[in-house]
């Protein structure tokens, strides 16, 4: 748009300038109008946000047309069902997209790829049943991820790997019942995790993912309430307060079942349990010769190794404390002893003092009427 800035004829006929202020206002009118003009029609379009919430909409809006310059694009309570691949290509500034509320059943691969400036992400509330691993690929600057209230049965291995910068997590109201601990092992920086409303089998399946939860706990992270279902003596009961012992039995049917090959459910160790191979008999030698391996592999957490070294030292200290109040109690006995026989000495000498005085009394007495 361009400004007329050359002389303005007045009603006389005379030419007379444009007044500064009115060219400002102008001018003001046309920046807040100019990022405006690519807003698809069904959208509420400002500087930096772009609102489509609400709409509707079976199918996205043309988002290419949006200004570079936005931030935020809101798309929930619509009826998506299918998001194209290129569905995010020109918005590469975008830093909060919205999906939540909709009908999404399948996200392919590398669809947010272009997006990595994003830190915001929220896929609430929609029909996804599984993710594909390489589906955040590309978002190096996710901070906050939400896909709770979907029909989730799994996290697949790879899908949180170039997330180091997520700090808050929710998957909350899925169907989960197991958690692979290497799946979430590269969240170094998770302060907030939210697992609650899932079917958990709290059997040795889930094991490990119990000692790592212990871990972002003993480093100040947050991690809801996550309610057994089964077995039927933990449901109800929050599996951050079954001790570990009551695992222990994982270790003995490890050893039974020869590593977990053949054994019964939530009786093979998570190493096992990631590498599937067609039977064979090379197979059977093969697992007979690795399974010492696995359990070498075994990972103890950071929290059980301190939590022992606590316990010897708590050990050590009682059993000092124990031996120096058995030497106070000792002293005390013997110095008791000692005064007591001192007292009785002592009553013992209490009338042979008092018989010399009184022999002594005459004698004082005859010397003093003498004087």
């Amino acid at each position: 748009m361009r400004l007329f800035t050359g002389p303005v004829l007045s009603r006389s006929g005379s030419s007379t300038q444009s007044s500064p202020a009115l060219l400002c206002v102008l001018y003001l009118l046309v920046m807040q109008l100019q990022p405006c003009s690519g807003c698809p029609s069904v959208c509420v379009c400002s500087l930096s946000e772009a609102d489509c919430s609400g709409r509707g909409l079976v199918a996205l809006p043309a988002l290419s047309s949006l200004p570079s310059s936005t931030r935020t694009l809101l798309l929930p309570n619509n009826r998506l069902s299918l998001l194209p691949t290129a569905a995010f290509t020109n918005l590469s500034s975008l830093e909060r997209l919205d999906l939540s509320n909709n009908y999404l059943d399948n996200l392919p691969a590398g669809l947010f790829a272009e997006l990595a400036n994003l830190s915001d992400l929220s896929l609430r509330n929609n029909s996804l049943t599984a993710l594909d691993r390489d589906l955040l690929q590309g978002l190096g600057s996710l901070r906050r991820l939400d896909v709770s209230l979907n029909g989730l049965a799994a996290v697949p291995l790879g899908l949180l790997d170039q997330q180091q910068g997520l700090t808050w997590l929710s998957l909350a109201g899925n169907r989960l019942q197991a958690l692979e601990r290497a799946a979430f092992e590269p969240l170094v920086n998770l302060q907030h995790l939210e697992l609650g409303s899932n079917p958990w089998e709290c059997d040795c399946n889930l094991r490990d993912f119990k000692h790592w939860m212990e871990w972002l706990i003993y480093r100040g992270g947050y991690v809801d309430a996550m309610e057994c279902t089964l077995p039927k003596d933990l449901r109800g009961r929050d599996i951050r307060s079954v001790p570990v012992e009551m695992f222990n039995y994982c270790l003995q049917l490890e050893d039974e079942n020869g590593g977990g090959s053949g054994g019964t459910k939530g009786g093979s160790p998570p190493c096992v349990r990631a590498t599937a191979a067609p039977p064979s008999e090379s197979t059977v030698v093969r697992t007979e010769t690795e399974a010492p391996d696995c359990v070498r592999q075994r990972y103890r957490p950071v929290s059980v190794r301190r939590a022992i070294g606590t316990v010897v030292i708590a050990g050590v200290v009682c059993g000092i404390v124990c031996i120096m109040m058995v030497a106070a109690a000792a002293y005390g006995c013997i110095y008791a002893s000692l005064m007591a026989k001192y007292q009785r000495e002592l009553k013992k000498r209490q009338p042979l003092m008092g018989d010399a005085e009184a022999e002594a009394d005459p004698e004082e007495k005859q010397i003093s009427s003498v004087a």
